[in-house]
């Protein structure tokens, strides 16, 4: 069905199949808010959404910061608030996975072992994850590690690759576009994410949620949306 629609297709205007299985694979704490109406529009639908953060972010936080001062502490305080937006989002709590990759000195085979499992108990029909050209390296590692688990596992489901603030270039073949109302929701999920509200308003003069929702604004400027923002998606068949 999916590689039948003329592109770029609104998926607020289409009906999928009843009852997918969808994950939602996030190299960071945060990036599954990113695409949040998307992902609201298809949890109110009915499919089943499983969210695996690959890594803490902990990097991602100022010193200080809510009294963290460590890695640890750091860690534990960005997942904290993607617990909190997933709460607010709806998202039943055992659906919510944090695999903590790439953290530790491990092997390149190791490395991926949290994911192959997780994956493997979760075969998926729609799979969202970032697009492989991205300047930010961990975006970058997330594709290329679903893609490898993916074909290692024989998965044939299709992949919406997300349109971030750091992607380089992408064909938007979907999109999910959305007026001021729902804007609003979606920046107070963005605003749980505290640490990197704050972090944006010190660095770049506007909050976390100002910069998504501006990539949002110029995505849905170059297509047929009928309201002012969207979400978009390069389509790609895993397998």
């Amino acid at each position: 069905m999916l590689q039948t629609c003329p592109r770029p297709w609104s998926l607020r205007e289409r009906t999928l199949p009843a009852s997918l299985r969808v994950l939602v694979v996030a190299p960071h704490p945060d990036d599954f808010d990113a695409v949040g109406l998307t992902l609201r529009h298809l949890h109110a639908q009915g499919h089943a959404l499983h969210v695996a953060v690959l890594t803490s972010g902990a990097n991602g936080v100022d010193d200080g910061f809510g009294g963290a001062h460590d890695a640890a502490a750091k860690a534990a305080l960005r997942e904290a608030e993607q617990r909190e937006s997933c709460a607010f989002f709806g998202l039943p709590s055992e659906r919510l996975a944090f695999l903590r990759l790439w953290e530790e000195e491990t092997t390149p085979e190791d490395a991926l072992a949290p994911l192959r499992a997780w994956m493997a108990a979760r075969p998926a029909d729609l799979v969202f994850m970032p697009h492989g050209n991205d300047s930010n390296r961990t975006h970058r590692r997330t594709f290329e590690a679903v893609c490898q688990v993916a074909g290692e596992q024989g998965l044939r489901a299709w992949a919406l690759l997300n349109r971030d603030a750091k992607t380089l270039d992408m064909h938007t073949d979907v999109f999910f576009d959305f007026d001021e109302a729902e804007a609003q929701w979606k920046a107070q999920l963005l605003r749980l994410h505290r640490s990197q509200q704050e972090r944006n308003l010190r660095t770049r003069g506007s909050g976390f949620d100002a910069r998504v929702l501006e990539v949002n604004r110029q995505a849905a400027a170059g297509l047929p949306a009928r309201r002012p923002y969207a979400e978009t998606f390069e389509l790609m068949r895993l397998g």
